[in-house]
């Protein structure tokens, strides 16, 4: 009888753990180049805005369980581009972003605490170090994370898999990652407003 308990037991295991689902890994590098960064930067003088688009990564993402997400994404600093050829030139420069010495923007997130859902939709407070010119910052900004099944063929026909679409809006401040500290904020304000707009794919 035990023995019969027991198998009963494997078997119901056996047959519902793969329903829960596991992290999907999700490929943040748009072959279209779609995926963006916006900045703006509204000093009393000017108003600076700007986007990038030279953005990879990875993020793991189960549906089921939003909190496990994990993930790094990855900024080019390199494709940070203003209309003004000249402040392009002094932003990609040593004063300010130092692209030579430091072409990347990271943001590793570290945990998620989810929020409402509302169909394939969660908003999710994530907790992760954002690195910038080599200083590193914990930091938590609210993200919208949309899981879309089977979609990947809506962007890309030959393909077959799924997408997750990443929104977030946040502020940082310049000050905070050495990156001209103190100077000319009449014209180019500490304070840096971000709009990530980003989809990753998963691939069967």
């Amino acid at each position: 009888m035990k023995n019969i308990v027991l198998q009963n037991l494997v078997f119901l295991l056996a047959t519902t753990v793969p329903l829960w689902g596991a992290p999907q890994s999700f490929d943040f590098k748009d072959p279209k180049g779609v995926n963006n960064v916006v900045f703006k930067l509204d000093a009393p003088l000017e108003s600076i805005n700007g986007t990038a688009s030279g953005i990879s990564g990875t993020v793991h993402y189960d549906p089921a369980a939003p909190a496990s997400l994990k993930g790094r994404i990855v900024l080019a600093t390199a494709s940070l581009h203003v209309g003004n050829p000249t402040m392009k030139e002094h932003m990609h420069g040593k004063d300010w972003m130092d692209v030579a010495q430091h072409p990347e923007i990271v943001f590793e997130a570290i945990s998620a605490r989810p929020g409402a859902a509302a169909g394939d939709t969660v908003t999710a407070d994530v907790t992760g170090k954002l690195t910038v010119k080599g200083l590193t910052k914990e930091m938590t900004i609210p993200v919208k994370l949309t899981y879309l099944k089977d979609r990947l063929k809506d962007r890309f026909p030959q393909k077959q898999g799924d997408l997750l679409v990443i929104r977030s809006t946040f502020k940082i401040k310049r000050s905070d990652f050495g990156i001209n500290a103190g100077k000319a904020e009449d014209k180019v304000a500490d304070e840096i407003e971000l709009n990530l707009s980003l989809a990753g794919m998963a691939p069967r």
